[in-house]
């Protein structure tokens, strides 16, 4: 407990704009972080050039450039973080997407895009960054529940603490999430 208040302190100082509690801030969570990108990173195609370290170096530039973000808590920074990372894979993938073989579908189940890594994956999370949006466009709270959990790899009780509900709800959108996408992936 003791440690989440020193992380909310030093939240409170970055946000304040000092420089050397940016730095402390990375290095408290920077091993948090790596495993969460480790994860991410894990479930994509095999030979990757992105690596864990790339995806937090990068997703803490982008988060330092937060000059407006209140910072509320370790959870908040953890959910702000985890939309940073999806957004640097979904940017990775389109390029990739872009330079390799144009602008190609494929459907696959939500399940495959959790689990499976690969030679397709960058497609996998061309399509379900697709129908992610989509599916923020009716159902915004749940859609962050997905992108907490996949993307930053949050438990049902941070998501919760992050959007200001119940874990039970938090899991009943992930469930629900995950259907509806199911169902848009897969046509």
């Amino acid at each position: 407990m003791r440690e989440f208040q020193d992380i909310t302190s030093i939240l409170q100082e970055t946000t304040g704009g000092s420089p050397r509690a940016a730095e402390r801030l990375f290095t408290v969570l920077y091993d948090e972080l790596r495993e969460r990108a480790a994860s991410l990173l894990s479930r994509e195609r095999p030979g990757h050039t992105l690596r864990p370290s790339d995806l937090v170096h990068e997703a803490f530039v982008r988060l330092a450039d937060q000059t407006r973000c209140q910072w509320q808590d370790r959870a908040h920074f953890l959910a702000v973080a985890s939309q940073v990372m999806r957004r640097i894979l979904v940017d990775y993938a389109r390029r990739r997407g872009s330079q390799k073989r144009g602008a190609g579908t494929v459907k696959v189940s939500l399940d495959e895009a959790l689990i499976v890594g690969t030679a397709e994956a960058d497609e996998v999370l061309r399509t379900l960054e697709r129908a992610l949006v989509k599916f923020a466009e009716h159902h915004p709270q749940a859609a962050r529940v997905v992108e907490m959990r996949f993307f930053g790899g949050l438990t049902h009780e941070e998501c919760a603490c992050v959007l200001g509900f119940s874990p039970r709800t938090a899991s009943r959108y992930w469930e629900f999430a995950r259907a509806w996408l199911y169902r848009e992936m897969t046509g």
